[in-house]
Order: structure tokens, then C-alpha cells, then sequence
């Protein structure tokens, strides 16, 4: 059994209890220990910034280090690694080869995530640490001969999960009250990020009348060359609701209440008066208002995220008459990432990457500030090692 070895790695902080003050990504090193039973010491090849990362070093909602009781965390869990040695009890890892990393670091019974890798999952170390030691239960194969580069199941195995997850139950959830014979091709809106487009993408695949809402050109442009209807967000400028400025100002209740109507209307129109029948709202707190009024009945709301707020008040009578159904999932299950895999591989149901905007290892904190700033693409991908 080999000794423990130092890696090289990004890594943040614990803060000094004031969570108003971000955490700094700092370069240094960590020390690995040889792997045990049923473990494997990989190397990161390409990762795929995510939200979750971002919310670590904002320190919201929580100082991830304090509450895994650490010194410091090597975030970042979506990525394609390669094997670099087993420990005992591992079967069909061969060093060498190359694996899409799951990003769960504590399960439930039943295979669901409770904890993230690299997040909140207590001593776990994530992609961005040249090499990192992980079980062997996250490792899944990529064929040799797959459709799909690197690059493009790095940005698969957090978002593309986290959306076939929740939409087999989304959709499974709508099926129980309208059935295909009812409403062969249901109404499929969604606003968000790559979770969403990629969500939106599995429903067009079955079937579905699928649309977005950006009001990013660029992302408009990589909505539309997915074959996603688009609505630009843009022509209704004054739709993110605040429930506090609602109610004392009028100025912008006014305008609020106007984009509202436009939008509501604009949607009446494309979905044949009938509302929307499933809404991915991944935003939260600033869409949820519009998002409940736009959805048609037996409609459901489905999220695996909270990107803005973590509360949403809900009036329950409306949510009842209108027999509205709320999905909230959380990532994936173990069993079900090679019927993903093996579904995206047979329908090209992949990420589109752009290999030219690949940031390098040494160029990390500029893809924080350009993520922070929104001038990322859905998949921002990193190189931590040469494939």
C-alpha cells in the first residue's frame, strides 16, 4: 500500500463567524491518505463550476467549513477523473481509466443524497485538488468509444443528473392526473440555469412542448440551438418579484403588476389558453409568484434548487383548488446514473461545451469572478489535469 501523498488544490477557509464576509480561494496543499477498503485515489480532469461552489465561498447560506467542523474545504463535485489506485475490495476500477464522478458524499437507505461531495459532506476533498480520494460507489465508466468528450460529462454528472432525477418525477407526478390520452404533449417552461436547459431538453425529447426564459442573449442563442423555444425575459423588465418594495412601493408595484399581466397573457397565448402544465423554477423566491399564476391545472412546479431564497410562501387553498403539485428533489440517486449515461449516450441528450472557453487549473479565481458576474456559458468547465 502505497504512503500518504501531498496534492496540489484550490481550497477555502474557515471564516471567523461573520458570514457577510466571502471566503478566499487560496492555492496550497493537502495531504492524501493511501486509499482504504472500497476507496479510490483519482485524478480530476475536468470539473464544471456550480452553484454550490459559489454559494461556499459566499458563505451562504452557511460557512460550509464551520459546519463540516474544518479548518478547510477543496471544493467541487461534477467532474471526470481517472484512476490512479485502488484500495482493497475495489472491483472493475483499473487505474488508468477514466470515470464520471457522483457527486454525493452521504446517502440515505435508499440511495439518495443527504450530503454533497465536497460540500457539506464532512472530510471529503473535491475536483479541485490535482488528485483526491473518493469511494468507489461514485465512480461510474466512460466507454472508451463514447459520443460525448470529457469536458461534456463533467458538465453531465451534477446538472444533467439533478435533471433527469427530478424530471421522472415531475413528469411522473403529472401523469398521475392527466394521462397522455388526456394531454399527449404537456406545456414544458422552465427559467434557471444548465440544470434547467437540461431539463427542458429531456422534455422535448419525450415529447413535450418545451420553452425557456432568458434575458441573457447569450444564452438565448444556446436555448435556441437546443431546439428550446425562447422567451426573452428582457421584454418584461419589472418581473422579479419583492414582496417588501410590493408593498410600499407603488411606483414599482405598478410596473411589477404590468410585466406581470404581459406575461401572463403571452403565455395564455403559446400554451392554447391552457397554462402551463409542468414549470421548472430553479430561481425561487422571484419567480415563484409568476410561476404559480402561469401554471395551468393539474400543473406542477418542479426544482431541485434554490438559487434565490430557500423560503417561499405558498397560498395552499389556491395550490389545492388548482390541484398544483410542488417537486422538490435533490440531486440523484445512485441507481439511476448509468440509465442516464446509457440515455444520453443512445439520444445525444449531452451538454453543449465549448472546449475554447475551457479555463485552466491556474486560472480558477477568474472563473469565480466571471461566474459571480455572469459571464460564464451554462457549462462552465475547468482543466485540472491533461487528459
Amino acid at each position: 500500500m502505497s504512503s500518504p501523498r501531498a496534492a496540489e488544490a484550490w481550497m477555502i477557509h474557515r471564516g471567523d463567524g461573520q458570514q457577510s464576509t466571502p471566503a478566499e480561494l487560496t492555492r496550497g496543499s493537502i495531504q492524501l491518505p493511501a486509499p482504504a477498503k472500497g476507496e479510490v485515489i483519482v485524478e480530476p480532469l475536468y470539473g464544471c463550476w456550480e452553484a454550490n461552489m459559489s454559494h461556499a465561498i459566499d458563505r451562504r447560506p452557511v460557512d460550509v467549513c464551520a459546519q463540516r467542523g474544518e479548518d478547510h474545504a477543496v471544493l467541487g463535485n461534477s467532474g471526470v477523473v481517472r484512476a490512479v489506485e485502488v484500495g482493497s475490495g475495489v472491483e472493475n476500477i483499473r487505474p488508468g481509466d477514466h470515470y464520471l464522478f457522483f457527486g454525493t458524499g452521504v446517502a440515505d437507505d435508499f440511495g439518495y443524497m443527504r450530503l454533497a461531495h465536497a460540500y457539506d459532506a464532512p472530510g471529503t476533498v473535491g475536483m479541485l485538488a490535482r488528485q483526491t480520494l473518493v469511494p468507489a460507489r461514485n465512480l461510474f465508466p466512460i466507454a472508451s468509444d463514447s459520443k460525448a468528450t470529457l469536458p461534456q460529462w463533467a458538465a453531465f454528472s451534477l446538472r444533467y443528473m439533478t435533471a433527469w432525477s427530478n424530471w421522472n418525477v415531475a413528469l411522473g407526478c403529472f401523469r398521475t392526473q392527466l394521462s397522455e390520452s388526456d394531454l399527449p404533449a404537456p406545456h414544458v417552461w422552465g427559467w434557471g440555469g444548465g440544470s434547467t436547459l437540461a431539463e427542458l431538453e429531456l422534455a422535448k425529447l419525450q415529447g413535450c412542448r418545451a420553452t425557456m426564459v432568458s434575458g441573457n442573449e447569450q444564452n438565448l442563442k444556446h436555448i435556441a440551438a437546443s431546439g428550446i423555444e425562447t422567451v426573452d425575459r428582457r421584454e418584461f423588465p419589472n418581473l422579479t418579484y419583492d414582496a417588501d418594495r410590493y408593498g410600499v412601493d407603488h411606483e414599482y408595484r405598478q410596473s411589477f403588476k404590468e410585466s406581470e399581466k404581459r406575461f401572463l397573457t403571452m403565455v395564455k397565448e403559446r400554451t392554447d389558453g391552457l397554462g402551463v402544465q409542468i414549470f421548472i423554477d430553479y430561481i425561487g423566491l422571484p419567480t415563484l409568484r409568476v410561476t404559480q399564476k402561469a401554471l395551468g391545472r393539474c400543473g406542477v412546479i418542479a426544482t431541485a434548487g434554490w438559487k434565490h431564497g430557500m423560503d417561499e410562501p405558498t397560498n395552499r387553498a389556491m395550490e389545492c383548488i388548482a390541484r398544483h403539485i410542488h417537486v422538490y428533489t435533490h440531486y440523484a440517486r445512485f441507481s439511476e446514473v448509468l440509465p442516464a449515461m446509457d440515455f444520453a449516450e443512445r439520444n445525444n441528450w449531452l451538454p453543449r461545451v465549448d472546449e475554447s472557453e475551457i479555463y485552466d487549473f491556474d486560472e480558477i479565481p477568474r472563473l469565480v469572478a466571471d461566474y459571480a458576474a455572469g459571464q460564464t456559458s451554462y457549462y462552465p468547465i475547468y482543466r485540472v489535469n491533461a487528459s
